[in-house]
């Protein structure tokens, strides 16, 4: 099967083919690039993979098609998609986002910094809050242009993941 996934900050979504080979492996190809991995779900949600012989243990975060990847202390945001899901974005992606926008937490965390105030106006993709979750700031950004309207995050403070934390 194949998906696209695009890590955060990349402009391009990348194909990954997925071959089951039976039990827990799997053939990956990524950038023409063939990888064997051994995956095992352990009791606590994370997993064990075997990929080309090294080992790593990974913890997901899924919100969405976005998952947190938590690989050696470090975290990745990637956004996956099937085939049919990025052919639906893409007949979506003449659509502009209207109407009052709510921005929440994308995960649980502390709101290291606010950005704007109530009454700002902002650009489409400005910063509006940072997050930090799993080791990692995040940066939240505004979905369309236009005033904040409600502000509910407050620097130093733990949120809750879908968190309310700012109206645009």
């Amino acid at each position: 099967m194949r998906y696209f996934a695009k890590l955060q900050g990349q402009k391009e979504a990348v194909p990954v083919d997925v071959e089951p080979l039976g039990g827990s492996r799997y053939r990956l190809t990524i950038h023409e690039q063939t990888h064997t991995v051994d995956a095992l779900t352990l009791d606590h949600g994370a997993v064990s993979l075997l990929v080309d012989g090294d080992s790593y243990h990974v913890e997901f975060e899924e919100n969405g098609d976005e998952v947190g990847v938590l690989v050696r202390g470090q975290v990745s945001r990637v956004d996956v998609a099937d085939e049919r899901r990025l052919r639906l974005r893409v007949g979506a992606a003449g659509f502009s986002v209207e109407g009052k926008q709510v921005i929440s937490a994308p995960m649980p965390g502390k709101v290291v910094k606010v950005l704007v105030k109530v009454g700002d106006e902002v650009k489409e993709g400005q910063g509006l809050v940072v997050v930090e979750a799993m080791k990692m700031e995040n940066e939240l950004k505004s979905p369309k242009a236009g005033k904040v309207t409600e502000l509910f995050a407050k620097e130093g403070t733990a949120v809750e993941n879908n968190a309310k934390l700012v109206v645009v």
